[in-house]
């Protein structure tokens, strides 16, 4: 066993969690996620001799992470295009119907309202989702974030602040629906 494996090993085990879940809030889909997961893994092995670690292993998997989820989203809708005429398969349905996706990290009693929460955080621009999960969801710092976007720290401010003012006119819809149906 060479150096090169321990490594990925060890990164692979420290991070195959992180990758998942973040992989998961981007496509609603357990299948979807670990497909992603082990695409993520795949490009880390691939690439592993070219990191030269400007950023950390943890920003360069972020990063990774990201890229192959939109990528993930952006072929799986060129394909929805062409099922036009025709059953969709039960993925396409899941994910064409978000509101019956469930995150397994979410209580319980908060299910019917992280439903509604993930579904408006599906509506904002690739760049304001990207942004507002790395913050919101994952914990990252905005500098943290300004390395993994691969944007400067007031770009990433910005983009969060138009998310959040997104969110807060979708969800302020959402739950005065959610409201009157109760």
């Amino acid at each position: 066993m060479n150096n090169g494996e321990i490594h990925f090993r060890q990164i692979y085990d420290e991070y195959k969690q992180l990758v998942f879940n973040l992989a998961l809030t981007y496509l609603f889909n357990i299948e979807d996620a670990e497909e992603v997961t082990q695409d993520v893994f795949v490009k880390v092995h691939q690439s592993l001799d070219k990191f030269k670690g400007n950023a950390s292993p943890k920003t360069w998997i972020y990063r990774i992470t990201v890229n192959q989820s939109l990528d993930f989203i952006k072929k799986k809708n060129s394909k929805k295009r062409f099922f036009i005429f025709g059953k969709k398969s039960n993925s396409e349905y899941e994910y064409n119907n978000l509101p019956t996706f469930e995150h397994p990290g979410v209580l319980l009693e908060n299910k019917e309202k992280s439903k509604i929460l993930f579904a408006a955080i599906n509506t904002l621009t690739e760049n304001q989702k990207t942004a507002f999960i790395l913050s919101k969801i994952d914990g990252l710092s905005n500098p943290e974030i300004s390395e993994v976007m691969e944007l400067s720290i007031g770009a990433v401010e910005s983009l969060l602040v138009r998310a959040k003012k997104a969110l807060q006119e979708k969800l302020g819809e959402k739950f005065e629906e959610y409201r009157r149906k109760k």
